[in-house]
């Protein structure tokens, strides 16, 4: 197959699947996910990932039917079925079904799971960025489905030819549509602290425990915009997109004055992303 479905123990192909209406999911958005790159068929990060799978249900009172070791399984057990081992993986739970009330429901949590073709992007490429007020709620720590304002922000940037959209609230940078962002100023990574206005990024993880281990000072300290664009480099990270630099904000260029330091983060990140997915 090349894509992949499924939901509550039914599998198919994506355009195949089907949903009841009243999942929750289709008027509340009543949920949380997580995803990841898979390669060579084996799942990049998978239990970090898992972990914070569990950890985003927890903080909105959603109890996954599996363990971790249960989810782990069926994302690997999917993977097998598929003609390719490069995937974008991607799991979900919704609260469950029921007509529609804002309360809970007394029925099980649903699960869903997606695979699609994907590679990780090449780190080459400079992104063009643009910024925009962060206006969404103030639990950017868990992984919902409430997506709209990152949609919004996301169709902004593409209409002017931009890659992603940095969020700040005020003078603070906190994170893009879809991703972290972070600057490297005076050699050290400057990057937003793991509090309620960023998501805890995986690839963000990695990059602070691959500068710690290349003996690059990390500052997790809120910082501006004025220091964004004026910054050594300015670093988006996601799972899709390890360590990529951007060349321009609103713009005007940015960075472009630590190519050594940040061409020896992405081959260090990029080995490992290999290391870890090889055959």
């Amino acid at each position: 197959m090349k894509t992949l479905g499924y939901y509550n123990g039914k599998f198919d192909e994506l355009d195949k699947m089907m949903i009841p209406m009243n999942d929750r999911v289709c008027y509340f958005g009543d949920g949380v996910y997580d995803a990841t790159l898979a390669r060579n068929y084996k799942i990049f990060a998978i239990d970090e990932h898992i972990d914070r799978f569990f950890n985003s249900a927890g903080l909105l009172k959603i109890k996954i039917p599996y363990t971790k070791d249960e989810v782990k399984a069926l994302l690997n057990e999917m993977l097998q079925k598929m003609e390719s081992g490069n995937m974008f993986v991607y799991w979900q739970v919704t609260r469950g079904t029921g007509i529609r009330n804002h309360a809970f429901p007394d029925t099980p949590a649903n699960m869903w799971i997606m695979l699609k073709p994907a590679e990780l992007k090449d780190m080459d490429r400079k992104l063009k960025l643009v910024t925009a007020e962060d206006t969404r709620f103030f639990h950017c720590n868990i992984k919902t489905l409430n997506l709209i304002p990152s949609v919004m922000a996301a169709q902004n940037a593409e209409s002017q030819g931009c890659d992603e959209t940095i969020f700040h609230r005020g003078d603070r940078v906190t994170e893009c549509a879809h991703s972290n962002v972070h600057i490297i100023q005076d050699g050290m990574l400057k990057t937003a602290p793991a509090d309620n206005l960023i998501l805890p990024g995986i690839a963000r993880a990695h990059l602070i425990a691959m500068c710690k281990r290349l003996g690059i000072p990390v500052n997790e300290t809120p910082y501006t915009v004025d220091e964004l664009l004026n910054a050594e480099e300015v670093i988006v990270t996601s799972s899709s997109q390890l360590c990529m630099l951007a060349e321009s904000v609103d713009g005007k260029p940015v960075g472009g004055k630590q190519p050594e330091l940040v061409g020896r983060l992405q081959q260090a990140l990029l080995d490992e992303f290999y290391a870890a997915t090889d055959k």
